[in-house]
């Protein structure tokens, strides 16, 4: 299963480089705006840091592009297989999933970022003098804007970051009140992968729907899961209005193999075509190209709204 991982007409090329009010990355490392020694708070206790990171190495494709927006990007010498954006991020074979300790000191990083603590990562860099952010996944919005002015202040852009952040800020704000809300509340199946796990509002995907005023059916769901695995009957039954794809790279997912489904030709969306495709890695990731998913269900509801009217 992937993690957390518009209709056909109004599909988008969710992959198309993205720039936030910060800017593009600058040709040099420019001038840190923070004071160094630091010491930061995180999930795993304080780490210090002796002075501004010349040598990052990111294990974790939000914290990658994170990294890029604020303007670090010339600061990093490696990333993993996973951080597939921006494309001039120096890739590796590197894993945050089974992470190689002597592979990752062999980059000799002053600074290492991943979104969890597989393997005791952290305290195995940490006996190495290696300091290492664990910068999970964001449970809202909140979460994606402090992890972005984290990673600026532990890189020296905070000033940067205050761009990037109320960039975001006002996009979302504009995208999800371009939208009237129906007078009854639309229904929403976000699809993980094409075994049929979904995910809750209680999940970061979920709460997005929620600033729609979207219902999602997996809320309801047996199981208590926040992840859960529906059944084709169970969501027949629950006659979503709005179907997202977030396994249109892994699994090949689209408009046309969810209509071939049996039974689900007499869904609602299916009918409408309303059937939202998205890529993979904007859908699970929380960096700053969470704008990009808004405007995919943003579109999708304007044409629903559009062809009721």
């Amino acid at each position: 299963m992937s993690s957390f991982k518009v209709l056909r007409s109004l599909a988008i090329p969710l992959a198309l480089a993205f720039t936030v009010a910060c800017g593009s990355t600058p040709t040099s490392v420019p001038t840190t705006t923070n004071s160094f020694p630091l010491t930061l708070t995180t999930s795993k206790g304080q780490v210090t840091l002796s002075h501004q990171p010349m040598r990052i190495v990111s294990l974790s494709a939000t914290a990658t592009e994170d990294l890029f927006a604020v303007g670090a990007g010339k600061q990093v010498v490696a990333v993993d297989s996973y951080s597939t954006y921006p494309t001039e991020a120096p890739r590796t074979s590197l894993s945050g999933f089974k992470p190689n300790i002597e592979a990752i000191a062999g980059y000799q990083p002053d600074l290492v970022l991943a979104a969890d603590n597989t393997d005791k990562l952290f305290e195995q860099l940490t006996k190495l003098q290696i300091p290492v952010l664990v910068e999970g996944p964001a449970a809202d919005l909140n979460g994606v804007y402090s992890q972005i002015n984290q990673i600026a202040q532990a890189t020296g852009h905070s000033a940067q970051a205050t761009s990037v952040v109320s960039g975001i800020q006002q996009q979302v704000k504009t995208i999800v009140q371009s939208v009237h809300a129906p007078a009854k509340p639309l229904k929403v199946y976000h699809e993980l992968d094409q075994t049929y796990y979904s995910a809750t509002s209680a999940t970061f995907i979920g709460q997005m729907y929620k600033l729609f005023g979207l219902r999602n059916i997996a809320d309801a769901a047996p199981g208590g899961n926040d992840y859960p695995q529906l059944s084709a009957e169970y969501i027949i039954s629950s006659d979503p209005d709005l179907i997202v794809l977030a396994d249109t790279v892994c699994c090949g997912q689209s408009m046309a193999t969810v209509a071939a489904r049996p039974g689900w030709n007499a869904i609602r969306a299916v009918r409408a075509g309303a059937v939202v495709p998205v890529d993979d890695s904007i859908a699970s990731q929380w960096g700053p190209r969470i704008v990009l998913f808004f405007q995919a269900i943003a579109r999708a509801l304007k044409a629903l709204e559009g062809a009721t009217a």
